[in-house]
């Protein structure tokens, strides 16, 4: 593989992996009211959001960190009254007397926050306009959760299209010379030199220490009951519940931040605690291990990539996907098994619908990892499902490319009945 496209997969995935606090969703609400406030310069007395049914599905139900609170109004709080938007998406980072503060804001301001749907728009976008007196701010991010397209003042742009630094050494784009494969993201995986991809281990010490935090009892304590079960000691099932332990954690407001992939704080974990978990139970060496988290978040990157980074697919399926493609290689799999292993996990999820962040995600979590392992232990029998299965053909990029399609595409109106029933329950 030549430098320059090694260059831009160390890059993209330091571009994509990167730490946040909280759920990834609700973030970049407080982080687009944080900017809005910081435009306004003051405190508003009215605070107008308008969000994409995807970012409002995914903020609705999840805690925020450090509250003992779920939802929007509280992280639209924290970022009006305490946020910095240079911290990016660890902008909930605060302490508790900002929290308090927080609280007492939204007291004096509960009908002062009004929330809305926009229909037309990306699939993430959140609009936040602050008002005080005769001035107003408006800040929107769009496509990626930290990407502020315009941001204004009393109809005056501050800050139009604001492009993120090109550390892009070609001058191309993520589908220029660094178009992602199967072939490619383990080429640059095992190939690469060491000390280039060291950076990755930066997750494990993160998402370990947010594990053994989960272990202690929050949301479902689906890690914690999983371990306690597991009385015989069984690999998979240590795995599964060191690894799913971080998203309850995370799910129910835990304050301790993570490493997220594709700005998902779970597909972070996902992608991270089962290779690390592993690798540590079987005795793997360090190098091996770094490798194998290599690919395992950049071919989750690479499947999300089709699927769009929010979707009415859960987005375990993509990190679980990366997750099989590492466990194989660390059983000692090669190209073809790590196909094998992915085309068997597409035919077993492929299916598993968003229905927003909350805690039972760490339930999806242990469904998609159990499945990891066991397409994982078929491909390295030299198992795979029929080309003329389902979703799958020859090609293992073309099946990767379907999966994208269904995602992508297939589930618009999936999304809208989803939402529709989130929104009109009668609990």
């Amino acid at each position: 593989m030549d430098d320059c496209t090694r260059r831009q997969l160390i890059d993209l995935i330091k571009r994509e992996v990167v730490l946040a606090t909280g759920c990834t969703e609700p973030v970049a609400v407080a982080l687009c009211a944080t900017k809005a406030r910081e435009v306004l310069g003051r405190e508003p007395e009215k605070v107008e959001l308008f969000l994409s049914k995807n970012v409002y599905k995914n903020a609705m139900g999840v805690g925020i960190p450090g509250t003992g609170m779920i939802g929007l109004p509280i992280a639209v709080a924290i970022g009006i009254v305490a946020g910095d938007s240079d911290r990016q998406l660890e902008v909930l980072n605060v302490d508790e007397y900002d929290v308090l503060k927080a609280k007492r804001w939204l007291e004096r301001h509960t009908d002062d926050v009004s929330i809305g749907v926009k229909v037309i728009c990306d699939k993430l976008y959140i609009e936040c306009v602050c008002k005080a007196g005769e001035d107003s701010a408006r800040a929107i991010i769009s496509g990626r959760h930290t990407n502020f397209t315009l941001v204004e003042k009393n109809g005056m742009k501050k800050h139009s299209m604001m492009q993120e630094s090109d550390s892009n050494p070609c001058g191309d784009d993520e589908t220029g010379c660094c178009k992602l494969s199967v072939e490619k993201v383990l080429e640059f995986a095992t190939t690469s030199p060491i000390e280039e991809l060291r950076f990755i281990h930066d997750t494990v010490r993160y998402n370990a220490a947010a594990a053994e935090e989960g272990k202690k009892g929050y949301g479902l304590c689906v890690g914690k009951i999983l371990m306690e079960a597991n009385r015989s000691g069984d690999t998979v099932h240590t795995v599964v519940s060191n690894t799913v332990a971080a998203s309850d954690a995370r799910m129910d407001g835990c304050t301790m931040p993570v490493y997220s992939n594709s700005g998902s704080g779970n597909q972070g974990i996902c992608c991270t605690l089962p290779v690390y978990e592993y690798a540590k139970i079987t005795g793997v060496d360090e190098e091996r291990m770094i490798r194998a988290l290599i690919i395992s978040h950049l071919m989750s990157i690479y499947v999300k990539q089709g699927i769009g980074r929010l979707s009415a697919l859960c987005g375990i399926v993509n990190a679980s996907i990366g997750v099989a493609s590492a466990i194989t290689y660390l059983q000692g799999g090669g190209y073809e098994q790590v196909c094998y292993a992915i085309k068997n996990l597409i035919n077993t999820i492929a299916g598993m619908v968003c229905d927003g962040a909350k805690p039972s995600c760490a339930l999806k979590m242990s469904t998609g990892l159990y499945s990891a392992f066991v397409s994982a232990e078929l491909a390295c029998h030299d198992k795979v499902v029929d080309a003329t299965d389902g979703l799958s053909e020859r090609d293992v990029d073309c099946s990767i490319s379907n999966l994208g399609r269904l995602g992508h595409d297939g589930m618009n109106e999936t999304d809208d009945i989803v939402l529709d029933i989130m929104t009109h329950k009668k609990n």
